[in-house]
């Protein structure tokens, strides 16, 4: 099973728009993907809502996509403590990544990616190398959030593609 993490707790965010984009492609493509928000999660500490996602999402989940904002040149602090809060070894050892960083700027979250994939191949995950950064993400949508930049959507399709075959 595939699951996408939006990587942000931010209500209305690019982040999860993106994340919604990439859920539709996967499912155009027939691949079972879930798309879990880091909204209204309390990820301070590991509680019952924790043990809850892992049981029924984060430990059958054998293959991640996160979609990650840019957060001061890094990944938000949520993502973050999603991991810390989590059984590491049950939820994310032998596991495989893809990672899309996400930005109004120019470098499409490029340092957060970096600093993401030490922090995922420290837990024991294989990190896809076909990391898309998606930079002046705001320019990029719909109205309706979707992406309307076509060299954008062939990037993510074959981004895809090579994940899925990972």
């Amino acid at each position: 099973m595939y699951t996408i993490i939006s990587g942000t707790n931010r209500p209305g965010s690019n982040t999860i728009k993106i994340a919604r984009q990439y859920h539709h492609i996967m499912e155009q493509k027939g691949v079972e993907t879930r798309l879990i928000s880091l909204e209204n999660l309390d990820v301070s500490l590991r509680n019952d809502s924790i043990r809850e996602l892992e049981a029924s999402v984060l430990i059958p989940t054998e293959k991640f996509i996160f979609v990650s904002p840019e957060y001061n040149g890094s990944i938000p602090g949520v993502l973050k403590s999603l991991f810390d809060s989590s059984d590491i070894q049950r939820v994310w050892w032998g596991k495989k990544a893809l990672l899309t960083g996400v930005s109004t700027g120019r470098a499409g979250n490029l340092r957060g990616m970096e600093h993401l994939t030490g922090i995922l191949n420290y837990m024991k995950v294989y990190v896809h190398p076909n990391k898309l950064p998606i930079s002046v993400v705001n320019v990029l949508l719909n109205l309706d959030g979707s992406i309307k930049d076509e060299p954008t959507l062939y990037a993510i399709n074959h981004q895809l593609d090579e994940f899925i075959a990972f």
